[in-house]
């Protein structure tokens, strides 16, 4: 069977298939005709590696305990009457699971980064793995912590620079997507006016009206 032939947008870097194209990019809604010939130049192997998206399941995992913790010590401070203890259960559960998620988003990461860019010595990967054993030193830190009688304070402080972090990956990640998706939109330019003529009974009724013109 022959491999079906892809198109990209070149605005926004949009790959799909040809038969699937419609009038407009899913992606952006720019018009079918910004669409270009695309033939995929990562081979099949690391292709299906990539296609499986563990590390963005991953992240969204993670994403889910980063935040849940300092919010619940916030819900927990302002409504200390509200079922404390399954406020407290619920807690307990997300500070144990959140460094195994992060790990899962760790490893998963760094394939995504050999697979996809073959290093993981950019600028950029770097930061992200510092930042990456930051946010897993302090998720530990939360474990330790919670062990104690008076933990909320601590605990709110460790989740709140865990929080910081995770955002601070987020944003790094948003420019490897930009990366890895490519595309500019070709502007083309623009033709100069064609000059129309005018007949000669047109230009007769101009030099009138200015003849016109001029005497009033």
């Amino acid at each position: 069977m022959e491999d079906e032939k892809l198109v990209r947008c070149r605005p926004c870097g949009y790959v799909m298939k040809e038969s699937e194209l419609g009038d407009v990019c899913p992606a952006c809604g720019l018009p079918y005709t910004v669409f270009e010939p695309y033939r995929e130049k990562v081979s099949a192997d690391r292709l299906r590696i990539l296609a499986m998206d563990v590390h963005p399941i991953a992240i969204h995992l993670s994403q889910t305990f980063v935040a849940l913790v300092p919010v619940l010590l916030i819900f927990n401070f302002l409504f200390p009457d509200f079922y404390p203890t399954i406020i407290r259960s619920v807690i307990a559960f997300s500070v144990y699971v959140f460094p195994l998620t992060l790990l899962l988003s760790f490893a998963s990461g760094l394939l995504d980064g050999i697979y996809r860019f073959k290093t993981l010595k950019t600028p950029l990967l770097k930061s992200k793995i510092i930042y990456g054993t930051l946010i897993i030193v302090l998720s530990i830190a939360q474990v330790i912590v919670f062990r104690l009688a008076d933990y909320s304070g601590y605990l709110l402080l460790l989740s709140v620079a865990s929080l910081a972090c995770a955002v601070k990956l987020g944003s790094m990640g948003k420019h490897l997507i930009d990366v890895i998706l490519p595309g500019t939109l070709v502007l083309r330019k623009k033709k100069p006016a064609s000059s129309t003529k005018m007949s000669p009974e047109e230009i007769e009724k101009l030099k009138a009206a200015k003849l016109a013109s001029k005497n009033q």
